[in-house]
């Protein structure tokens, strides 16, 4: 009897052992997880405010501290800095934290009305008429056009992103501080002369001085794919060039010359050809930088132009001066699957090729799924809702029935916790002054094929004062389009296989 109960205990653990090494691969962030129930895990509640107070009290300069960067093959890789970092001749610097995070959630109020704008105007549910940028009076008067090309709105959904990087233009190569935008299509820099110029952190361009820069015409296909262009100097027997119009929705516009630049990033080698906007007249939240680089999914977005097979980028904290990397390959060989702990399909929008779909079947709380109709993720037959990644938008906005089952399961799991009042958009807050640590409920991000992002607990309980108020960094929206934002993305390596139109999440690949 004793010896049948021995094989009896073998074959159990072996049964165990085959049930361990066939279950779900689930890409785990190691923020301290609890070892005392699996659905928890910890936020470092000293350390998020150290580093808040660190923010506040940096001053950036010229030289910010930067990865070593090399160019192997067809490779490029640059590095890549929070907004808040940026230097500016002006030195302006938030009086405190609290000041600092609202400044942030204007920027990012802005943004996503904009984005949701542009998402209803590609469905038809917007008319053009409502959206008409600040801008178009004068471009129309300042450029004489015979006749304005596509709709009467450019860029209505971008905004200004929130990370840059060093990049330098023309022949010579000038270094211009450039945002990095995956939620924009055209890339443009300020341009002497100016007519109106906001304050940059480096001296404006001046293509003239460069032996790379040239005029794109009217007629050419890169011109034609603007959504808001025009004709300068177009006669009978010959074409003009082509001017540019980029509108925001938070009232910023740039204005100017189209024009083909030799762009060069990190230690690649140059890249010719490139076009971009010459804007001689820009104004909105852009201080600091030079302009805009887009890495959006259109056909003028710098990865189209240089046809670009994959890239990836890991942000760094928004809190951090450190450095991230963006890395672009136009290698014919895709990127391995392989690579990445969790990939989720890409869907293509055609009435919204800018931005990049994710394919996302649910929410989990504490380790728990979200009682969530999988149709609140999914892009229509018309092309509305669905779910964006996006750099430039900060706070992950979800549509409002599946926000507030998120936020009820997270407030379930955080009752002995002290509350605080309401900070901004955010409904759900507590009062850690008094912690250095505390347990809070895990949130994970789930996609088709079993496959879990689990996010560490800094990307989503969030700082908001410096004085130890953290709040859910989750907000609703009225609209059908979830976005997942950079707070949520930050300290994950993000990779988009553009050969498979799929993308890849591994954490901690900064």
């Amino acid at each position: 009897m004793a010896e049948d109960d021995a094989i009896a205990h073998r074959l159990l653990f072996l049964l165990m052992l085959f049930v361990l090494s066939t279950a779900p691969v689930v890409c785990r962030h190691h923020s301290r997880r609890s070892t005392g129930s699996p659905g928890t895990t910890t936020l470092d509640v000293s350390a998020g405010l150290a580093q808040a107070l660190r923010a506040v009290s940096f001053v950036p300069t010229a030289h910010l501290s930067t990865h070593n960067l090399s160019a192997a093959g067809e490779a490029i890789s640059i590095s890549l800095h929070s907004r808040d970092f940026l230097p500016s001749s002006g030195g302006h610097r938030h009086a405190d934290y609290r000041e600092l995070t609202l400044a942030r959630l204007r920027r990012d109020a802005a943004r996503v009305r904009a984005i949701t704008a542009r998402a209803a105007l590609a469905v038809g549910g917007v008319a053009a008429a409502d959206l008409k940028p600040v801008a178009e009076e004068k471009f129309l008067q300042s450029t004489a056009a015979e006749t304005i090309e596509g709709p009467v709105v450019s860029g209505t959904s971008q905004g200004s992103g929130e990370y840059f990087s060093r990049v330098s233009l023309g022949s010579p190569a000038r270094p211009l501080y450039m945002v990095l935008d995956t939620g924009s299509d055209v890339s443009w820099i300020q341009c002497l002369p100016c007519e109106d110029c906001y304050q940059q952190s480096d001296p404006v361009y001046d293509a003239s001085a460069s032996s790379s820069s040239a005029p794109i015409s009217c007629d050419s296909s890169q011109c034609r794919a603007l959504e808001v262009s025009a004709c300068r100097n177009s006669t009978p027997t010959g074409d003009g060039s082509c001017l540019y119009q980029v509108s925001y929705g938070d009232g910023s516009y740039t204005v100017g010359e189209f024009i083909t630049e030799t762009l060069t990033l990190g230690g690649s080698e140059p890249v010719s050809g490139v076009a971009v906007g010459c804007g001689h007249d820009n104004e909105g939240l852009f201080v600091g930088a030079a302009g805009l680089l887009a890495l959006g999914g259109g056909p003028l977005s710098f990865p189209s132009q240089i046809s670009a097979r994959s890239f990836s980028y890991c942000l760094v904290d928004r809190d951090s001066p450190g450095s991230s990397t963006l890395d672009l390959s136009t290698d014919a060989a895709s990127p391995s699957s392989g690579a990445f702990a969790v990939t989720a399909p890409l869907i293509r929008n055609r009435q919204l090729e800018t931005y990049y779909y994710v394919g996302l079947s649910g929410i989990s709380v504490g380790g728990q799924m979200l009682s969530i109709p999988p149709s609140t993720f999914a892009v229509d037959d018309r092309g509305a809702g669905g779910v964006i990644i996006d750099s430039g938008t900060a706070i992950t906005r979800l549509p409002s029935s599946a926000y507030e089952s998120l936020r009820e399961a997270f407030r379930a799991g955080t009752s002995s916790l002290p509350p605080a009042s309401a900070f901004s958009l955010f409904d759900t807050c507590f009062d850690l002054s008094s912690r250095t640590s505390v347990q809070v409920p895990t949130v994970g991000f789930h996609f088709p094929g079993n496959r879990e992002l689990s996010l560490p607990a800094k990307n989503y309980l969030i700082p908001v004062d410096g004085a130890g108020t953290y709040c859910l960094a989750f907000a609703p929206t009225s609209a059908p389009l979830s976005i997942i934002g950079n707070v949520q993305q930050q300290g994950t390596r993000v990779g988009f296989d553009l050969n498979n139109y799929s993308v890849g999440f591994t954490a901690n690949k900064c």
